[in-house]
């Protein structure tokens, strides 16, 4: 048996910076915490944040409005199997004291979708708001039970 050595050539450096930059952007990619296709950096913070349980054979969807009018700024809808959720915020806080004011306005438009299990109701759905939480329940119905076929021969 022979050993020997090969010599290997060397990429030039900016091959390799290349090569870098390709894995990196792959893994990026790939991470969880990416942002997802349909939202554009700026639209972020007006994901409106939620959870999602199950609780006695009802999805609870819960969703974060802090300081929002459910009566005149929520709309919740569903269509094609989507639950919408949208809301919209208009906040002014002024200050007047000797010397200065000092004004400020929050505002903005909040949107969400989520799918909905299949065979629901819209009528069946409730939802409530209460210490700037929107509550929506869904109650799931019921899989049907798989039935065997038999097969004839």
């Amino acid at each position: 048996m022979t050993k020997a050595l090969n010599k290997r050539e060397r990429l030039p450096e900016s091959a390799d910076m290349f090569d870098r930059l390709d894995q990196w952007f792959g893994n990026w990619t790939a991470a969880p915490w990416r942002r997802t296709w349909d939202t554009s950096w700026h639209d972020v913070e007006r994901l409106l944040r939620v959870e999602e349980f199950q609780e006695d054979g009802t999805l609870v969807v819960r969703a974060d409005l802090p300081g929002i009018d459910p009566d005149k700024d929520v709309e919740l809808t569903v269509a094609n199997g989507m639950l919408h959720i949208d809301a919209e915020r208009h906040e002014e806080e002024k200050t007047e004291k000797r010397g200065y004011v000092r004004q400020e306005l929050r505002y903005g438009e909040y949107h969400r979708s989520l799918p909905m299990p299949d065979g629901i109701s819209p009528s069946d759905i409730s939802a409530q708001y209460h210490d700037g939480i929107l509550e929506v329940r869904v109650p799931t119905p019921a899989t049907p039970e798989p039935k065997q076929i038999p097969i004839k021969h």
